[in-house]
């Protein structure tokens, strides 16, 4: 065992250790497994300047219900179609 094969990853020798798999990027609603398909972007004007936009990443199914969450807390700005070719900080996206 090494620590490329304990956390589940199934990086087993040296050369794999370098190359991450690719993972899709799913839905931000708990317990939502499925593919994102929209990126909703939102900002908490309390503790965000006003440039800033976090993101949330949604389903289809999903994306009613996050965007109104995001809405009736008046943090939600625009959502636009999610392109997983396009690069988003990881640190942006719940």
């Amino acid at each position: 065992m090494n620590i490329f094969t304990t956390g589940g990853a199934g990086l087993e020798n040296q050369y794999d250790a370098g190359h991450r798999p690719s993972i899709p990027a799913v839905c931000s609603r708990k317990a939502c497994r499925a593919e994102a398909t929209w990126q909703l972007l939102w900002n908490n004007p309390r503790i965000h300047t006003p440039d800033r936009r976090k993101v949330w990443l949604s389903c289809q199914e999903h994306r009613e219900w996050l965007e109104d969450y995001l809405q009736t807390r008046g943090l939600w700005k625009e959502t636009i179609p999610f392109d997983p070719g396009t690069t988003t900080d990881p640190g942006e996206v719940r």
